[in-house]
Parts: structure tokens; sequence; C-alpha cells
């Protein structure tokens, strides 16, 4: 496969996170007009929010499953056009409950698309830039809340919250259809057949030997948990900072989704830095991945938790902004390890029990939580509890870089081993 052919199989991946973001995210920012419009209490509005990384979570380990045995860029493309089919339904909600179900399947169709589509990517890349693109991938998930919030708002303020959706839908079809021309099963096929027919995947007794691999370690599974619970607080500010920001700095719904996106900018480029970082200092000691994770994590904590504490005011954002930036820069490192420690022939569903756990642990719960606290305690009082997730994903990733080496060694050394022995045992 040719380098440019390559790049351009990451490009549109990632221009279809844009997509699934962008349709996932309009939603906040136009938070305070659904409010006025329809009288909705914040933990209604989280539940908005939260349902469609609940679906994630659910729905990511079977599709991305099935996507491994039937085809992923099928997969892929069915899954893009059903979200942004469902956005265009929110245009036309008239209700909570119709609002609700159009998200539901918001949620349906990006179900598989984040573990699917990475493992599309990694698959026509060196294994030495995992981490860099895991991060950078991952981070398109923040651009495209940049630009679901940002331009969202826009539209909102100039011609009303519905066609702040139907925008986003008609982009995802679009999008969708250019995949579909340029992006074909065929012409990844000859990266892709030496790996999986080695591993056995079209075959489903070595299929249910390898997917006990997805847990078989405590660093794996630390790693899953590590990742998911630190999104909490990166799902929560992406959700909630444009109604802090209208709120708290009495910004209007244009300036606040526009100020709101600048954070979700900053996220995303500390998953960028999260992962370029980990793979310079992981060079030589691949433990260091997990030190760059554990850093992200509790100087997140420190920084936001600082921030909340402080007036409104420059001094204020500039230590939020830190925190954004690292609050989310563990995704990076996160997806090279459970790449590292899960064999390539189930790569998608790897990825699929990360984006299971980000999903139930983090960006679920975060909106929707954050929501109820707030009905309780105030949006600002919720913001003030939210960073404290981060101790338990920290000691979650110190757990992991306790046993990486070790774990590592076991469960890549039965590989070279046991299989050439497996014919003469069945002969």
């Amino acid at each position: 496969m040719s380098r440019r052919y390559a790049w351009a199989v990451f490009a549109l991946s990632f221009g279809l996170l844009l997509s699934d973001y962008m349709s996932r995210q309009v939603l906040n920012a136009v938070f305070p007009m659904l409010k006025a419009d329809w009288l909705l209490s914040d933990a209604r509005l989280g539940s908005l929010s939260g349902i469609v990384a609940l679906m994630v979570g659910l729905l990511t380990f079977p599709l991305s499953l099935l996507a491994d045995r039937w085809g992923r860029v099928r997969s892929l493309v069915i899954a893009a056009t059903m979200w942004s089919l469902a956005t265009l339904g929110c245009a036309v909600a008239a209700t909570y409950g119709q609002m609700f179900v159009g998200r539901l399947f918001v949620g349906i169709g990006e179900a598989a698309y984040g573990s699917v589509g990475i493992a599309v990517v990694l698959s026509v890349f060196p294994r030495a830039l995992r981490a860099t693109l895991s991060g950078a991938f991952i981070a398109g998930g923040a651009f495209g809340s940049v630009l679901g919030i940002s331009i969202g708002g826009a539209v909102a303020q100039a011609y009303g919250w519905r066609w702040a959706f139907a925008v986003m839908g008609v982009f995802g079809l679009v999008l969708a259809g250019v995949y579909a021309v340029v992006v074909t099963e065929k012409r990844l096929a000859p990266r892709q057949d030496p790996v999986e027919g080695r591993a056995g995947v079209g075959a489903p007794d070595r299929l249910r030997v390898l997917l006990p691999r997805l847990f078989s370690s405590v660093s794996v599974i630390s790693a899953y948990i590590g990742s998911g619970l630190q999104l909490f607080t990166a799902g929560a500010l992406i959700a909630w900072l444009p109604s802090y920001f209208n709120r708290y700095y009495d910004m209007p719904t244009a300036q606040a989704g526009a100020t709101a996106g600048l954070f979700a900018l900053v996220i995303g480029i500390g998953m960028i830095a999260g992962g370029i970082a980990s793979d310079r200092f992981s060079r030589r000691a691949p433990i260091r991945k997990w030190t760059v994770a554990i850093g992200c994590s509790v100087g997140s904590l420190v920084l936001l938790m600082t921030a909340f504490r402080l007036p409104a005011g420059p001094t204020q954002l500039l230590m939020l902004a830190l925190g954004a930036l690292l609050c989310a820069g563990t995704a990076g490192p996160g997806a090279a390890m459970v790449a590292n420690l899960t064999p390539p022939a189930i790569a998608a569903t790897a990825f699929a029990t990360l984006t299971l756990a980000q999903s139930l642990l983090g960006l679920a719960p975060g909106p929707a939580v954050t929501g109820a606290l707030a009905d309780r305690l105030g949006l600002l009082g919720a913001l003030q509890l939210v960073p404290l997730v981060s101790i338990a994903a920290t000691g979650a990733l110190l757990v992991g870089r306790h046993r990486y080496e070790r774990d590592l060694h076991r469960l890549t050394r039965p590989v070279a081993t046991t299989e050439p022995a497996e014919p003469e045992a069945s002969s």
C-alpha cells in the first residue's frame, strides 16, 4: 500500500470521526435554547448528552466484533449514514421524548465507529507510530466537538437550534458517500489479510481462543479502567462548558459555544501531545507510556481543582485551559498499551473494549452525573467535584504500570512458541 493512500485513509477516517463528534456535541451548544424552549432541568439536558455515550458503550463491543468478521469499511459507512440521519431527525424533534429517541439512534450509529476506525488506521501504518496515530485519531473527537459546539452555536443563534442539527446531519451524509467511494475492503486487504489470516479471525473456533486475551492481564484491564475514568472529566467539560460560560460569564449562545469550542480544541491538542510524548519517551523504555498517562491524570486533577475554586476571570480561564490540556492526555498512551497487549486479529474488538470502558466509565456518566449534581449544587459546585475522578484513574494506571512489563513478556511469548506446535498436537 502506498504511503499516499494510507494517509488518504487516515484523512477520511479522521473526517468521519469529526462528523461523529460534531453530531454528538452540537447538542451542548444549544443547551441554553432547549432549556428555555422546553423548560428542561439540567439532569434532562445531561441525559440527552449521556444517552449517546451510553449506547456507544453498550453496543461498541458487539458491533466491532461483527465489523472484524464482516468488513470494517462497510460497517463504517453504515454507521456514518445512521448517525447522520438520526441527527437530521433531531432537527425536527418536537418534544424531549422525540429528541431522546433521535439521540439514542445517534449513539447506535456512532457505537462502533471509534474502535473500528482506529483499527483501520493502525492497520495501514507502522507499529512504531501507534501511540501518535492513536492520540491524533482520538483527538478527532475533541476537534469534532470544537466544530460541533462552535458552528452549532453560531448557526443556532442565527437561524435557530434546529438548523444546527440539520447542518451536522447533511455534512455526515456527504462524507459517508465519499468514504464509500475512496476506501474499500479490497484496497485494504493486502495489508490486513496476512495478519488476520495467520491469527485465524475468520474461524469461529480460533476467534474464541483470541477473545479471552482482551482481559488476559492486569495491565490491560488497568488501561481500560484508567483511560475510561479519566475521560469522565473530559466528557463533563465538553458537555457543560458552553452552559458554564453562558451562566457565569454572561456570554450569549454563539460566544459561549465558540469559547467552549476553544477549550475542546485544547483537549484535542492534549490528546495528540500525550500520544507524541508517549512515543518519544518510551522508545527505549516502553513502560514510560504509563508514566506519561499518570502525569496527565495527576496534573489535570490539580489544575482543574484549582481552576473551579478561583473567581471568574483570566486567571481561572488560564488554569482551566491548562487542566483541559492534560485531562485527556491519557487517550493516546492508553490506546497504544491496549494495542500492545492484545492480538492484531481482534484489533477492532480490543479498541471496542477500550471504547466501552471510556463510554461507561467516563463519557456517558460525565455529562449526566454533572447535570444531576448541578440541579442540587449548581453547575459550578458540580464542576468543582468532577476532577476528583482522576484520583481513581491514577490508581488504576499505577497498578497497570507496576504489572506492564511482566504481563507484556508473558503474553507475547506464547504467540511464538505455542502456535507452531498446534499442528503437531492435533496430529
